[in-house]
């Protein structure tokens, strides 16, 4: 059975999906707050972002035959370096199917009040577990329904860029005074793009599937970089419109802020049935983020990190044991946090799950360098300068996120170490040598 079932099309999908999730449909709400230091959060993401789009180019370009960046960094700095940075990505990965499907719920009942009848709760464990079941028919499935939704997310955004864009650059002045008015600083801007970055997170998503891509050295490239830049325009431009149609004050207080835009371009009420793209938006990165959360488990046991069983696959080629355990993670959290109102509670676990995401992005960054000392040939210099920015920019990610979310992150990382201990005492661990192409 061939496993490399992805292709440029499914991965760019599986990119722009995962990271275009429920996110940019709270954002305009989440960064109103900081005014335009919005836009200067937003500018040192995308740069950082493309910084490590970059690394995870050149790595799988180096190293094709890796699976994903535990494989990058566990070939040059090692296992004990590579397990606790995939293991605190693979806990991000199950709280943030959770947050999704909270998230959805909330929209849902928006476009379909009758079904408010069915507790939240139901609602909530009721789609994760679909995606579940539709990933339990294996990757290649995943990866269709990932394309569909892709293409139907995108409704939305458009129709808000070009109903937005028409309507400023048809009467510029009588939007110009609503620009907000918060001085741009150094901590707000921090802050703004610790936010910023949680909307991007999944742009890496490519490579973490890397062992069921094709000819993965020339694909995760290629996915990566057209997905990041497809993502970072489209979100940059939605933030701006936001600014510009709605009073600062009006859209941090929007618990529904594309609602909220839709409804000063075309009026009162205009914007409801919005919600229908942006549930559809939900479901595409709640596909998405349980294919991903699936391969990095079987990902781990592969490596015997965790119990053989959850390597195993079905008739499908699906990860069966792999993909229950994140359901089954993901519901616990979904039920505990299901209550939490749609902003606040994606701005606290945007700031979470960012400081989870950051070790990974960080040691994939040092793995680029350690290539270019070792091999200095191997790879074009000005590789290092992307990988330099990288380190920059997660070391500056780091400080915005806080104390608290820090410690969270140092705390996740910390809770794998028995685990990881455990498993090599069972497993002893062959000798890693950093691969050659």
């Amino acid at each position: 059975m061939n496993t490399r079932e992805l292709g440029l099309t499914m991965c760019t999908a599986l990119v722009i999906g995962n990271t275009i999730g429920m996110g940019i449909f709270i954002l305009p709400a989440a960064l109103a707050p900081f005014g335009l230091n919005a836009l200067t959060g937003w500018a040192v993401v995308i740069v950082g972002c493309a910084c490590i789009a970059i690394v995870y180019a050149a790595l799988a370009r180096r190293l094709p035959q890796a699976d994903g960046p535990f494989g990058y960094i566990r070939a040059t700095l090692g296992e004990p370096v590579a397990f606790p940075a995939l293991w605190c990505y693979w806990i991000s990965v199950w709280v943030t199917n959770a947050a999704l499907a909270v998230a959805i719920v909330g929209y849902f009942l928006t476009v379909f009040p009758a079904a408010k009848v069915i507790p939240s709760a139901a609602l909530t464990v009721g789609f994760m577990w679909l995606f579940v079941g539709v990933n339990l028919l294996g990757v290649k499935s995943g990866g269709r329904v990932q394309v569909v939704t892709s293409l139907l997310k995108l409704v939305p955004l458009v129709l808000v860029m070009v109903l937005g864009g028409a309507a400023i650059l048809a009467e510029p002045s009588a939007y110009t005074p609503i620009l907000p008015t918060t001085p741009i600083e150094l901590r707000p801007s921090m802050a703004a793009a610790t936010i910023a970055l949680f909307a991007m997170l999944g742009f890496e998503s490519a490579a973490v599937a890397a062992g069921r891509v094709k000819d993965p050295e020339r694909t995760i490239p290629r996915a990566t970089l057209i997905g990041t830049l497809i993502v970072a325009i489209v979100y940059v431009a939605i933030v701006v419109i936001g600014m510009l149609l709605v009073p600062q004050a009006t859209l941090a207080a929007s618990d529904a802020p594309f609602v909220t835009i839709l409804d000063s371009l075309l009026g009162a009420g205009s914007g409801r049935w919005l919600a229908v793209f942006v549930v559809i938006s939900g479901l595409g990165a709640l596909n998405g983020w349980t294919l991903l959360g699936s391969e990095l488990t079987r990902t781990l046991a592969m490596h015997r990190l965790l119990p053989e069983i959850f390597g195993r696959s079905n008739r499908y080629g699906a990860p069966w044991a792999a993909l229950l355990l994140v359901g089954a993670l993901a519901t616990f959290v979904g039920l505990m946090n299901y209550s939490e109102s749609l902003v606040a509670g994606f701005t606290f676990l945007s700031v979470l799950v960012t400081a989870a995401n950051l070790p990974l992005y960080l040691c994939s960054a040092l793995a680029i360098l350690y290539l270019l000392r070792r091999e200095p040939r191997a790879l074009p210099s000005s590789i290092s300068l992307a990988g330099l920015g990288g380190i920059a920019f997660t070391v500056f990610a780091f400080f915005g996120v806080g104390r608290e979310p820090f410690l969270w992150a140092m705390a996740l990382a910390l809770a794998g170490v028995p685990v990881y201990f455990w498993m090599r005492w069972r497993h002893p661990a062959p000798t890693v040598a950093a691969q050659s192409s």
